[in-house]
């Protein structure tokens, strides 16, 4: 009964039910029925388990009852459908500590224990058949059809298999068996229609001219005796059917699998334009760049940040870009509303139809394997500004998302991870007619759809709330209820959702796109809540990314006994904290000053802008959280640390770890960062603040006074900022990777030619000297708010490997003074004596101190 109890379970049933619909009811589809129609509901695992064993032991009634007994017989049974059922295959075993034992919490919570977990591989030999076309009175050009082995390609899944392989064979004719593809007359007067392939399988040039197709040739009339029947399932079709296509759950399980079939392959088609495209661009710019050797640009050797130059950048062509991606994705959009209409849905306009309360089990194949990674390339993006630009495609997909995950039978996929190929070998097996091509793949959970939601979710909700805080208090218009904001993307009489009005501005825009956006992952919840139950959610909402912690959330983070799990809880750490809210208000000691100030270099600035109301940079501001929350560089060796006023969020402060590999290298240096009037079309403000009080210069861009010196802040020649298109997080990155740079002497103009010189060495040696007594034991010493905590905590987990790296800096410094200006290099090369006596030593052993003491 194991392969009848998987089917069940596919399709949404507990396997409780599964087991007692099947003991009474011998056929699938008629034991899924009646679960469907609620004569099962009461049925849970307990109570089964409890009943399977009281007829196995008929001779010791008091087992049942005996507690202990029942943990052991509880236990022994998952592990065994664990070993013999593929539907476990998608769940973990470990259960985070919680008991496996029945009782009051198993009762309350069914899924106890059971979680989706993505530590699964799984191999699977697929065959790679020759293309096969044929000509259709439709078309003037022959199709492709979709074989066997494309029809099932991409399912790793034994029972999946199964269900598409049957399908297939009952829809098509084959060599292997003359019954395949055969349809006799229902009436049973020995008439027979023979299904050819091209019936169901022919990949048209459009869904539309498919679906005509098949209106066209499965109702069919018996020759011999006038029965009205459908071709698909064989069936008498009643006359009160207006549709023939919603008769039976094959044509729903077919016109799916073909449907989804061409909307991968359109997706594939443009990816490998994107790639293509992309590949011609960067050879065209090697090739300038070859031949501007020659020319006005002579060759440059390693040269620090390589923006010092005149170069400008070319933002010509991208109007045709974007029209050229409009185009595309309105493609796209509109083949996923067809195909979306045959989705199963019991809140179907009209009413629901027979395949709606029982899809075809090949429905979630196919959604899974199709569907599933087209929504997890678009879903990956990492930029809520694209998604709403793109709001038309989106609002497609979470059409689907919402539809899916409403049904009964398909929601579990939400939570379930993507099964994605992470390799694939092409084998070529010799036969006696011809050699058959086979792909061994292998196949790797990847984080689900409702996971994948969630990183988006995040962005959403930081945006919401940049408009939100730059709005001014003085707004007259009372603050809309939930339903008036979800008025214009939320329709309830089936009008079309896909696209929002052309008269509303950019700002009103980005919220509709962010409150539809979040209403989607609101309605998964539920279903899945009405499903699975409140602590299955609960369970799933602990294992999805965090963008941001609060400092109420801080906890204390162990190192380890290794550096590899040091590594790992850094990570793990940073990942969770690297972009918070905080006040950074000061209090106020008058009280008849009623503006505001800040613990912020750009005080002054900041107070003048309070209350203010600008749209374009409320919007900007927006985006830029949306990227910031999601999108800050973590690692071992560099990080970067944002923390955001909780009122307002164009008032920054951040903290960037210094690079391995550079004199910077640990090191804390903190900037204030401020969103100005101008913001976006002019680059924020921003001033280093890692100076010991306006003493130490790092480099020939950080100035001790506090200035920045970088091209996209129009401080420094080069490509500028673009406006509407730069953003806070390219300017970051840029001093993370070209200011502190592993020689930061080169970034001077006219030192770009020394690298490696003696001066270098000792420029760099001067910045060690700078960053051991300002940026890591002043920091240490004196934690600038409100980094405090993190700075403590990266110096503890990293305190090992911070001691090595001191001990190779001592060995490595020339013994010179420490300079305040960068140390240019004047006078012979390191000292004689391995010892140093300009002060270094005794800040390293201090530092050492404090680290140990961390």
């Amino acid at each position: 009964m194991d392969k009848e109890v998987r089917q069940l379970v596919d399709m949404g049933v507990t396997p409780a039910q599964a087991r007692a619909a099947l003991k009474k009811y011998k056929d699938v589809m008629e034991a899924a029925e009646k679960i469907f129609a609620g004569d099962f509901d009461n049925v849970n695992e307990v109570n089964t388990d409890r009943a399977q064993r009281s007829q196995a032991n008929s001779g010791a009634s008091d087992r049942a009852q005996d507690v202990n007994m029942n943990d052991e017989d509880d236990d022994e049974e998952i592990e065994e459908d664990e070993g013999s059922d593929a539907y476990m295959d998608y769940f973990s075993d470990d259960d985070g500590g919680q008991p496996k034992s029945p009782g009051a919490a198993k009762l309350n919570d069914p899924y106890a224990g059971i979680f989706f977990s993505k530590d699964r591989r799984e191999e699977v030999i697929e065959v790679e058949e020759e293309p096969v076309f044929v000509a259709v009175p439709e078309c003037d050009q022959k199709l492709e059809v979709m074989t066997q082995g494309k029809w099932m390609a991409g399912c790793p899944e034994g029972s999946e298999q199964t269900f598409l392989f049957s399908l297939y064979s009952q829809l098509s004719e084959s060599q292997l068996s003359s019954v395949d593809g055969i349809c006799p007359c229902p009436s049973g007067c020995g008439q027979s229609v023979k299904r050819q392939q091209s019936d169901f399988f022919a990949v048209y040039p459009d869904f539309t001219t498919y679906i005509k197709h098949l209106r066209k040739i499965v109702p069919r009339t018996c020759t011999k005796c006038q029965t009205e029947f459908c071709l698909a399932c064989g069936e008498k079709i009643s006359q009160q059917t207006s549709d023939p296509l919603w008769h039976c759950s094959n044509l729903q399980g077919v016109i799916l699998g073909v449907g989804l079939y061409m909307i991968e392959k359109q997706f594939e088609q443009q990816k490998e334009q994107i790639e293509t495209r992309d590949t011609t661009e960067r050879e065209s710019k090697r090739r300038k760049t070859r031949d501007s050797d020659d020319d006005d640009y002579p060759t440059q050797k390693k040269g620090g940040i390589g923006y010092a130059g005149n170069v400008k950048e070319d933002s010509s062509g991208q109007a045709e870009v974007q029209a050229i991606q409009f185009a595309k994705d309105t493609r796209i959009q509109n083949l996923l509303a067809e195909v979306r209409v045959y989705l199963p849905s019991l809140q179907r306009a009209g009413g629901a139809r027979s395949s709606d309360y029982l899809p075809h089990p090949s429905s979630l194949t196919h959604l899974r394997r199709r569907f599933n990674l087209i929504a997890s390339e678009l879903l990956r993006n990492d930029s809520l500004a694209d998604m709403s630009d793109r709001h038309g495609l989106y609002f497609e997909l979470l059409e689907w998302l919402e539809t899916i995950s409403s049904h009964e039978s398909l929601c579990s996929m939400m939570p379930m991870p993507i099964m994605k190929s992470i390799s694939q070998q092409t084998l070529v097996k010799k036969t006696s007619n011809s050699p058959t091509r086979e792909r061994k793949i292998i196949y790797e959970g990847s984080p689900s759809p409702r996971e994948l939601l969630e990183a988006i979710a995040l962005q959403a909700q930081a945006a919401l709330k940049g408009l939100e805080c730059s709005k001014a208090p003085e707004d007259p218009s009372p603050e809309p209820t939930e339903e008036q904001k979800r008025k214009a993307v939320h329709d309830t009489k089936g009008k079309s959702k896909d696209t929002l009005p052309d008269n509303l501005d950019e700002t009103a825009k980005l919220y509709s796109f962010c409150d539809r956006l979040l209403a989607t992952t609101v309605q998964i919840d539920r279903s899945l809540r009405e499903l699975k139950g409140d602590e299955f959610v609960k369970r799933m909402h602990e294992s999805l990314p965090k963008a941001y912690t609060s400092a109420s959330d801080t906890i204390y983070v162990d190192a380890g006994d290794t550096e590899d799990d040091a590594k790992e809880a850094y990570v793990k750490w940073a990942s969770s904290s690297r972009f918070e809210y905080c006040d950074l208000t000061i209090p106020a000691t008058d009280e008849s000053d009623e503006t505001i100030n800040y613990k912020h270099y750009f005080n002054n600035e900041i107070r003048m802008l309070a209350n203010s109301n600008i749209p374009k940079r409320s919007v900007a501001i927006a985006k830029e959280l949306a990227i910031l929350t999601t999108n800050l560089p973590i690692a071992w060796d560099s990080s970067i640390f944002l923390r955001v006023d909780d009122t307002r969020v164009d008032v920054i402060k951040c903290l960037i770890t210094g690079p391995e590999g550079t004199p910077y290298h640990n090191g804390c240096f903190l900037f204030d960062v401020f969103l100005g009037a101008n913001y976006n079309q002019s680059p924020p403000s921003v001033k280093y603040m890692t100076t010991s009080g306006g003493k130490y210069r790092f480099n020939p861009n950080l100035y001790a006074d506090g200035k920045v010196c970088l091209s996209l802040l129009g401080t420094w020649t080069g490509p500028g900022w673009v406006p509407f298109k730069s953003t806070l997080l390219q300017v970051l990155i840029s001093i993370q990777s070209m200011i502190l740079c592993e020689e930061p002497y080169l970034n001077e103009p006219g030192w770009a030619s020394s690298a490696g010189t003696a001066a270098s060495r000792a420029y760099s040696a001067n910045c060690r000297r700078m960053v051991v007594k300002a940026a890591m034991l002043e920091n240490l010493q004196n934690p600038p708010e409100p980094f405090e905590d993190v700075i403590k905590t990266h110096f503890r987990l990293k305190a090992r490997s911070i001691q090595r790296q001191l001990d190779e800096w001592l060995r490595e410094d020339d013994g010179r003074a420490l300079a305040s200006d960068g140390g240019e290099y004047s006078g012979p090369g390191r000292n004689s004596s391995q010892s140093s006596s300009n002060g270094f030593k005794a800040d390293i052993d201090t530092l050492k101190g404090l680290l140990r003491d961390l």
